[in-house]
């Protein structure tokens, strides 16, 4: 499968990710657990990229959802690249598109998840930071 060619979405993040010896199954490609640790260092990259707060003593952002669509195994070796973008931005929240491809444009992976970030005091929601809502919009 080769990746959309809708240009329309800003990637927020492209992210090479050199793939470890340990990420492999038995099958002798990256077990699908870590396609999400991948998108994981992806977000983080991302949230620190703003360059501003985007988790404090006050507030965090927490993982609401996510759906991941295998679409094709990764084999060792490979290089592979996370690619995140915005597409929805809420008062609390972020949902973000994201997919992993290779040189060659395949997608192994697609989908989306969904940030929220809340009041660690109280467990509420809590509006997006201005940082993180600028970046998504840009």
């Amino acid at each position: 499968m080769t990746a959309p060619t809708d240009t329309a979405k800003k990637i927020l993040v492209r992210m090479p990710m050199e793939l470890r010896w340990r990420d492999l199954d038995a099958f002798n490609h990256v077990n699908n657990s870590n396609f999400m640790t991948y998108l994981e260092e992806a977000r983080i990259r991302w949230f620190e990229s703003t360059g501003k707060a985007w988790i404090t003593e006050d507030h965090i952002p927490l993982l609401a959802a996510v759906q991941m669509n295998y679409r094709l195994p990764i084999p060792y070796p490979s290089q592979v690249f996370v690619e995140l973008f915005a597409d929805r931005v809420g008062n609390t929240s972020v949902t973000l598109g994201h997919r992993i491809i290779d040189t060659d444009d395949r997608v192994h992976a697609d989908g989306h998840c969904v940030l929220v970030w809340i009041d660690r005091h109280s467990g509420r929601p809590i509006p997006l930071p201005e940082a993180v809502r600028a970046s998504a919009e840009s």
